[in-house]
């Protein structure tokens, strides 16, 4: 017989846990058992409870849920801001990864999120690097942002929300702004470049002198 048969067999606890589905009446656990469904339980709630603080701001209506940016996505969006400088916010910051390529890209960074603890990480990642001079990172909701103060805006939504924030972005951005919005497209506005493919795809947009309408 295989060692890890063996194993399997052997183990007085995976023993008594299959036998809780063979009848009705609850199983009478060794001590030795109850210990291990104890540890199981602790570690369980450990993670969930570590977990949480990251997951729990995405399951909100328009929140960004923490997906981190690939190394391709990532080269796409500093590929479409060839040339750029200034200020530069990233929208739905998460962990600070774009903010901090941007800093060290020549501009003037800054990043919004939800997650206080992504916050607080950004935070120790730019003092870590010796960037916190060139990068800020806020704990505030991007509804309640004036966007109108930077020249270019870096946006990692999810399709439900790109629609008002299309319609944010027409309202607050000044012209000749570049947005550059990874993932979904802005629905109604038509993009200068499209930069890579698949998930990591990123569209340019420039702000023109005027808005129709019809893109707000």
């Amino acid at each position: 017989m295989e060692p890890s048969m063996t194993a399997v067999q052997d183990c007085e606890f995976c023993k008594e846990i299959s036998e809780m589905g063979k009848s009705s009446k609850p199983p009478k656990l060794s001590n030795k058992g109850k210990i291990m469904l104890g540890i199981s339980a602790a570690v369980f709630t450990g993670v969930s409870a570590l977990m949480a603080p990251f997951v729990f701001p995405g399951l909100r209506r328009f929140a960004l849920p923490y997906i981190p940016a690939s190394s391709h996505q990532i080269g796409n969006v500093m590929k479409a801001l060839s040339g750029r400088s200034g200020t530069l916010i990233d929208i739905g910051s998460g962990d600070g990864r774009i903010t901090l390529i941007a800093a060290r890209n020549g501009f003037q960074a800054y990043g919004v999120e939800l997650n206080l603890w992504l916050v607080l990480y950004s935070r120790w990642t730019a003092w870590r690097n010796g960037l916190q001079k060139k990068v800020t990172f806020f704990h505030k909701d991007l509804w309640k942002t004036d966007l109108s103060i930077y020249q270019n805006v870096v946006i990692f939504g999810v399709e439900s929300m790109m629609k008002p924030l299309q319609e944010k972005l027409a309202k607050e951005m000044l012209p000749d702004a570049r947005i550059v919005a990874c993932r979904f497209p802005l629905p109604s506005w038509k993009p200068v470049l499209v930069q890579g493919e698949g998930l990591d795809t990123v569209w340019l947009y420039i702000v023109p002198q005027s808005i129709p309408a019809q893109f707000h």
